[in-house]
């Protein structure tokens, strides 16, 4: 009876040590390594819209620089900044007084040239008159010299008077012919002596809001015809406003014409605005060193009225001004139904399944995108094939099915821990970021 007794003993105890043993094991108390904790979800079919995300300044579509053509004192300032104008309002106006002075001393520089004209005309007819009389003359004592009536000197004093003639009258006709070019010259300098007059009168080009005014009464303003001059105020349609962003060169060519847009703008917290892409440029904005440079190209996106009408009634006015901050998220790519994970669960490793992330890698080495599903308590590295991605999701085209389970969290473990064959153990989200606490 007592071996029977100790043998029941020894066999309880065997199995209670066994199974201390597996636990033991199993939660890493001794004799292995404890699996890597780690949470799990599963594929899914989602949509997913891709966003190219930019910041920027809003500024009017249409905003147009006034400067003058003419130099001189502002004698008269019509306006203040924030006024609302209409095409072909009086803006400003410069001290005429020189350019009238130009204007009349044109004007009689016209009037001399056409007296000057007049009397070349005068003396062409007399000269005209004159080679008429002494043509005949040669003619008739021509003929009289072949009759041998004349002697040949006579001849030859009627042949000399009859080419002079002619040459003063080709002379008079080049004078005439000049005198009329004097009158044109004259005239085109009048002309532009009353334009330059008509300059210093400043119309407003097209409706809008005076959006800046950079001189004041009294103030001095150069102007040239050749280039632009002082820079005196700007005219802007508040009524259509656009966002002006700088898109990196790795997402620029995601950007399309007509894409939509959220726009969001720090002066309205919490409102979001619609927009859609209008421009889109060509060249790039080339920033910092040369060791250090950033490429950016400009995109310009309109906002649509109908996103902040109810801004425009609580205002009664335009709710944007020139040079508010703005953010935009440019929605380039949507995609419905397709398999998705979260973003986080996908990392790079080097062909060599073995290397974490960060370990030291062969510049021939390519990368390749890979996730980890978790089967039979071990973590098995799997090659993906991604498509596009929103801030959460990204699509799954190749490498896994709807029916694993891929582990999303924690991410230090996904980039750097984790290898092809390691132990781990799914817990729930809240157990594991209370340990990471």
């Amino acid at each position: 009876m007592k071996n029977n007794n100790l043998l029941k003993i020894l066999i309880i105890a065997a199995v209670i040590f066994i199974v201390f043993a597996l636990v033991g094991k199993t939660q890493g108390w001794f004799g292995g390594v404890a699996g890597i904790k780690v949470n799990v979800e599963s594929p899914e079919f989602r949509t997913i819209t891709e966003i190219v995300t930019a910041s920027g300044k809003i500024q009017p579509e249409t905003e147009v620089k006034i400067s003058p053509d003419v130099s001189g004192e502002i004698v008269e300032l019509m306006i203040k900044e924030g006024d609302e104008i209409k095409k072909g309002d009086l803006l400003l106006k410069i001290k005429p007084d020189m350019y009238l002075s130009a204007v009349d001393r044109a004007r009689a520089a016209v009037n001399t040239a056409k007296a000057n004209k007049a009397n070349s005309e005068a003396y062409l007819e007399q000269i005209k008159a004159k080679y008429t009389q002494t043509k005949n003359a040669y003619e008739r004592n021509k003929i009289l010299w072949e009759q041998e009536t004349i002697s040949q000197a006579e001849y030859e004093t009627a042949l000399s008077s009859y080419e002079m003639v002619s040459a003063e009258m080709e002379a008079a006709k080049k004078s005439v012919e000049s005198a009329k070019y004097s009158v044109q010259s004259a005239e085109a300098s009048l002309s532009e002596s009353e334009e330059s007059l008509k300059k210093t009168t400043i119309y407003a080009p097209m409706s809008g809001t005076i959006s800046m005014l950079n001189v004041e009464k009294g103030e001095r303003v150069v102007g040239t015809m050749q280039m632009a001059g002082t820079e005196m105020l700007r005219i802007a349609d508040l009524s259509r406003m656009e966002v002006k962003v700088e898109v990196n060169e790795n997402d620029i060519v995601k950007v399309k014409l007509n894409d939509t847009a959220l726009i969001e703008v720090d002066a309205y917290l919490g409102e979001t605005f619609k927009g859609v892409v209008t421009e889109i440029a060509n060249s790039a904005n080339v920033s910092g060193m040369s060791t250090d440079q950033v490429t950016n190209f400009i995109v310009k996106i309109l906002l649509l009225k109908e996103s902040y009408k109810h801004l425009i009634k609580s205002h009664n006015s335009n709710p944007f001004r020139p040079g508010m901050s703005a953010s935009v998220d440019i929605q380039t790519n949507t995609k419905p139904n397709i398999l998705t994970i979260p973003i986080q669960c996908v990392t790079t490793r080097a062909d060599s399944t073995e290397k974490i992330q960060n370990s030291a890698t062969e510049p021939d080495e390519e990368l390749r995108e890979v996730v980890f599903v978790v089967s039979n308590d071990s973590a098995i590295l799997q090659t993906v094939k991604t498509g596009i991605q929103d801030n959460k999701y990204i699509e799954v085209l190749e490498g896994i099915t709807i029916n694993e389970k891929v582990i999303t969290a924690p991410y230090s473990a996904i980039s750097r821990k984790l290898k092809n064959g390691s132990i781990v153990k799914i817990v729930d989200k809240d157990e594991l970021f209370q340990e990471n606490d």
